[in-house]
């Protein structure tokens, strides 16, 4: 960091689930993913995009075949017997890419 000058910040925040193609067999949940920072690093200071839960699961074993020795976080469960509603469970699981991504 240079003296004097503003730090660095990237904030991240995993919002807004949908479930999509409600009632059929291919239903899923998506995910606003919104991306604020002052790095300039990045072009663009905001972004947003809507993803799915198998999305993440594709950015982890990137980060895996490329982390070397840092440990990447783990994701939440993906459970197919959840005991609660379904809302629970979509908040469990927004809750827990929340955090993975926060590491």
């Amino acid at each position: 960091p240079v003296p004097g000058s503003p730090q660095e910040l990237t904030t991240v925040r995993v919002q807004d689930p949908r479930v999509q193609n409600e009632g059929s067999w291919n239903s899923y949940v998506d995910y606003k993913i919104f991306l604020h920072t002052n790095s300039r690093a990045f072009t663009a200071k905001t972004s947003c995009v809507r993803r799915r839960y198998r999305e993440f699961v594709w950015l982890r074993r990137q980060l895996q075949r490329n982390a070397g020795l840092v440990p990447v976080p783990e994701l939440p469960g993906k459970s197919a017997f959840f005991v609660g509603s379904t809302d629970e469970f979509i908040e469990r699981r927004r809750q827990g890419l929340q955090h993975f991504l926060e590491r």
